[in-house]
């Protein structure tokens, strides 16, 4: 059974929708009443992002910038075009630090949720954090990115392929 939660960001079982059984899919696992679009939000909700599904991938980032900009050993990135995501931020929340190496990581100025990432390496996409999705994607994650440079104390038992940061 696959449950989805609701728009707010704190989703008791009473808040939980059934989306219909899930299917095998080429991009991983997929309710069958798969959705047209994914809603996602900052911690405090002042910034929320509407994207029109399909993603183009989803993958696990190993790198170190991303591992210090979240303080986790990885982040899950949903990878749009840039024009499939439709921000809400009437209160004007969202602010970007632009790296002198390059990339443009956006984050939620309330509550300090990191959520966005773009860069001229991939051009005219913009990444959006996975976990921040309170609603289902359309496929699930399929790689592990800059894996070469990955922390050695967390044990990835998966079976996803594994790129390094040249790949």
């Amino acid at each position: 059974t696959r449950y989805i939660g609701d728009w707010s960001s704190d989703v008791c079982s009473s808040d939980l929708v059934y989306a219909g059984p899930i299917v095998p899919h080429r991009h991983g696992l997929l309710a069958m009443n798969a959705p047209t679009e994914a809603l996602a939000s900052c911690l405090c909700g002042a910034v929320r992002l509407h994207a029109a599904l399909p993603t183009k991938w989803v993958a696990h980032c190993h790198c170190t910038r991303c591992q210090r900009a979240h303080g986790a050993p990885l982040v899950t990135w949903a990878g749009f075009e840039a024009a499939q995501v439709a921000v809400d931020d009437a209160g004007g929340a969202l602010r970007w630090h632009v790296a002198a190496e390059g990339g443009s990581r956006g984050f939620c100025g309330t509550c300090g949720s990191p959520m966005l990432f773009k860069s001229a390496r991939w051009p005219g996409e913009l990444h959006v954090a996975r976990a921040l999705f309170t609603t289902p994607l359309d496929r699930a994650p399929q790689a592990h990115v800059f894996f070469d440079t990955h922390v050695p104390w967390l044990d990835c038992a998966d079976e996803l392929p594994r790129h390094a940061a040249g790949d």
